[in-house]
């Protein structure tokens, strides 16, 4: 069983940076892949980025590539993503996610694959 509890968000300006954070329990985090998805009202979650883990496999969505950077620390149970260039478009709720295996999809395909859920957290981008 692993828990998951998202940090990190707020609002920031159009061109700002946040770092979501995403505190892991359970003595088995070390072995999940882990991801980040998020839902912008009306639409469905899609897929951000994910790590292996061991973090040598990264994947990000196109939308989000050379903006934002996944990692995580086994050692304190925590997987981050750093948002940097933010837009107003990136205004969602942002997920964490764990499975037992490394997904990855364009949209919103592979939300049914990963097995735990953070509650999320709320990032909002002001033009």
């Amino acid at each position: 069983q692993v828990q998951l509890v998202e940090s990190g968000g707020g609002l920031v300006q159009a061109g700002g940076s946040l770092r979501l954070s995403c505190a892991a329990s359970g003595r088995t985090f070390s072995s999940y892949g882990m991801g980040w998805f998020r839902q912008a009202p009306g639409k469905e979650r899609d897929f951000v980025a994910a790590i292996s883990w061991s973090g040598s496999r990264l994947y990000y969505a196109d939308s989000v590539k050379g903006r934002f950077t996944i990692s995580r620390d086994n050692a304190k149970n925590t997987v981050y993503l750093q948002m940097n260039s933010l837009k107003p478009e990136d205004t969602a709720v942002y997920y964490c996610a764990a499975a037992e295996d490394l997904y990855y999809c364009s949209g919103y395909g592979c939300s049914d694959l990963y097995d735990y859920w953070g509650q999320g957290t709320q990032v909002t981008v002001s033009s």
